[in-house]
């Protein structure tokens, strides 16, 4: 079977930097399953992207489907045939809509049953009478935000502006929003110009004589490579930051790096300050000195060639010299700022219509952060300094400088705090608050800190909670799920054992929430979530992940620890006879209810071995719950197989006597409690 390479090229107004990798990833994603769906063979992937268009480029597509046979299974024998032998309505039904008849059928016998069967036979179809169809894989392509343009219905990122679809040298005909397929392609905006791409193997090299590099990896090896360049011709260090190079690489399609600089008296400004003006609002580079001072330079990367860079430098300084302007004057101009002031200001600032100001939110996280600091016999002086930062860590909120750089909210508190003369552990506290601040961050080392942020984040996932504002799908406007995530990790990374259900009933007590049950039960499925991310991203078996959090004891360190040792005892050979042993427990504890133990109304041996061995258990995982030794918690629990195995061999629990049956199912209940307490082993598989 013949083969030809196969060009989808999208090519639309520039996309914002933040699209472009995702959709290049679904379009070459989505044509492979299209050609998988279709049964067209192909060879290799090769994905294209700029800010100006997305393109997949696959090599050795067939030229027809194969032509596949396949065994159909119908309706049963006795179905089949009639009384008489003959075929019946659905036999012939079944052969017809099979494209074959009743002299075709055969019988085959599955589970001591036969069943009609026949030979499907389908002949491939032409490639090209297929790919037209790509037409709808390009409109499936998602997007954060979609448009609408003229009178068309489709929504997409950007209108389309041309489209190129070969298979060979071959134009696939479709159009989308009035733009037909063709061969056409837009070189370089000011440098380049329309060319034509003859064949798919042709297009990388024809778009680089019209200066586009459209294989964003080799884009951004030149990116990384002039970088370095600038490096050695200048003996400064470049601040490489990969977020920051993605985007960058996604703004340009023919990339020559430059640097510039800036007068240093800016110097001044916080380092913060300078490399978010440059990072976040220019898309320049950090520059530092090899011993690693920030210098009055920074680099940025044009979208063209080496022509006229002095003037490219230039015009980039002064654009930077207008921001650092604006932020040198925010800087001082906050320096008159004062707490109480900035404090009353909050009593302005709504948070939400549903649950008051910031002000309002405040007063909360600081009467959370009081409790809080208690139930973790919290020292003094880190109760005070906990406390303290809740209460005004929201100040720098009302300054200049967090007005227009949002990014900087608690980086700027904790240097204004300290020009404010506040302690140094306060100070860092009101940053620490924010932590973490993205998945791949540092929670907070402090204890007020850490405390600060935790209250914080438990105050604001509770209260959306607490007027129905429950995350759903991918929506999450106000960042729940990070915020639940960061509490999490806070409470691991600092190993403090308060359960889940605490943090929710102190949140929503301070909150005087009216449906508080069914807030907290939202709440506990939510963080529970959050906990089966972070197991399983520790790869602990899904099954075991389950076992740990539908036990009774949801503390986050708890879990992660229990979750470990069953992970590790899960290779044990024994593995297998003790948890079905202690399963055995768990389901005939379900038909008891929890009451008093009466050991005169044991009436074997083996009874009184059990309650005697669980007595003892109890102390032991007492003392082990005490020093969070959970390996020796299972220990405990292991340690009762033989004497489990023994009860049930030679005791009825569902006796006769009811007297009796109630006690020995008040006995299970307490037994399962303690194995409860470590985790539920009936979700646990074993062979």
């Amino acid at each position: 079977m013949s083969n030809r390479d196969l060009l989808i090229e999208i090519g639309l107004e520039e996309l914002p930097a933040r699209f472009v990798t995702d959709a290049m990833n679904q379009l070459g994603s989505k044509l492979e399953e299209w050609l998988k769906e279709k049964n067209l063979s192909y060879g290799a992937v090769s994905l294209y992207s700029t800010p100006r268009r997305l393109a997949v480029l696959i090599q050795n597509a067939a030229e027809k489907q194969e032509d596949t046979e396949e065994e159909a299974k119908g309706p049963a024998k006795k179905i089949a045939l009639d009384a008489e032998g003959n075929w019946t309505k659905a036999a012939a039904g079944f052969a017809r809509g099979q494209g074959a008849s009743v002299e075709d059928i055969y019988f085959k016998e599955i589970n001591g049953v036969e069943y009609v069967h026949v030979q499907k036979f389908t002949k491939g179809k032409e490639a090209k009478e297929l790919l037209p169809e790509l037409q709808a894989v390009i409109t499936s392509l998602s997007f954060p935000k979609n448009m609408k343009w003229g009178s068309y219905e489709l929504r997409y990122a950007r209108p389309i502006k041309w489209m190129i679809a070969l298979f060979g040298e071959e134009v696939i005909p479709f159009s989308i929003t009035g733009v037909s397929t063709g061969r056409q392609t837009e070189g370089h905006l000011f440098l380049g110009k329309q060319t034509a791409i003859n064949s798919p193997a042709d297009y990388e090299e024809a778009l680089n004589a019209e200066y586009v590099m459209a294989d964003p990896e080799k884009r951004k090896a030149v990116i990384l490579e002039q970088l370095k360049q600038l490096e050695q011709d200048n003996g400064f260090s470049i601040t490489v930051d990969e977020e920051l190079l993605e985007e960058v690489n996604n703004l340009v399609e023919y990339p020559t790096a430059l640097f510039g600089q800036f007068d240093e008296k800016f110097l001044e400004l916080p380092e913060e300050v300078l490399i978010t003006s440059m990072k976040e609002h220019q898309r320049y580079f950090p520059v530092k000195s090899e011993d690693g001072n920030l210098l009055a330079k920074f680099v940025t990367v044009r979208n063209g060639n080496s022509e006229h860079l002095g003037k490219v430098a230039k015009g980039n300084e002064k654009v930077l010299k207008a921001r650092l302007s604006d932020a040198d004057f925010f800087y001082n101009e906050d320096h008159k700022l004062k707490l109480d002031d900035a404090l009353q200001k909050l009593e302005k600032i709504v948070f939400h219509e549903e649950l008051g100001t910031v002000g309002d939110k405040v007063r909360r996280t600081k009467n959370l952060a009081e409790k809080l600091a208690g139930r973790l016999n919290f020292s003094a002086e880190d109760r005070q300094d906990a406390v303290r930062t809740a209460e005004i860590g929201k100040f720098d909120l009302v300054s200049q400088m967090v007005y227009e750089f949002p990014e900087l909210q608690g980086i700027m508190g904790e240097k204004y705090a300290r020009l404010m003369g506040e302690n140094e552990a306060v100070a860092k506290a009101i940053n620490e608050q924010y932590m973490p601040r993205h998945a791949e961050d540092a929670a907070p080392s402090s204890n007020a800190g850490a405390l600060a942020a935790v209250a914080d984040k438990l105050d604001t996932v509770a209260a959306f909670f607490s007027i129905g504002m429950v995350p759903t799908g991918s929506q999450d406007p106000y960042a729940l799920r990070r915020q639940a995530s960061g509490i999490v990790q806070i409470l691991i990374s600092k190993n403090w054992t308060v359960s889940f259900e605490e943090l929710f009933d102190l949140a929503l007590e301070g909150l005087q929430a009216e449906n508080k049950e069914e807030a907290k039960k939202e709440l506990a499925g939510f963080f529970k979530m959050r906990m089966k991310y972070i197991l399983a991203e520790r790869n602990i078996r899904y099954d075991l992940v389950d076992a740990v959090l539908e036990s009774d004891d949801h503390s986050g360190p708890s879990l992660i620890r229990r979750a470990e040792v069953l992970q590790e005892e899960s290779r044990s050979h024994d593995f297998k006879e003790i948890i079905e042993a202690l399963s055995r427990v768990l389901n005939i504890a379900k038909k008891g209810e929890q009451g008093t133990v009466q050991e005169s109304l044991f009436e074997n041996d083996l009874e009184k071995e059990l309650f005697r061995k669980s007595e003892e258990a109890e102390q032991a995982i007492l003392q082990a719950g005490k020093q969070e030794d959970y390996k020796a918690y299972y220990s405990v629990l292991k340690g009762l197989k033989d004497s489990i195995d023994a009860y049930f061999e030679g005791t009825m629990v569902m006796a006769e006597d009811p007297v009796i049956r109630k006690n020995r199912l008040a006995f299970m209940v307490r037994l399962a409690a303690l194995i409860k307490q470590f985790a539920n082993t009936n979700t646990i598989l074993v062979k």
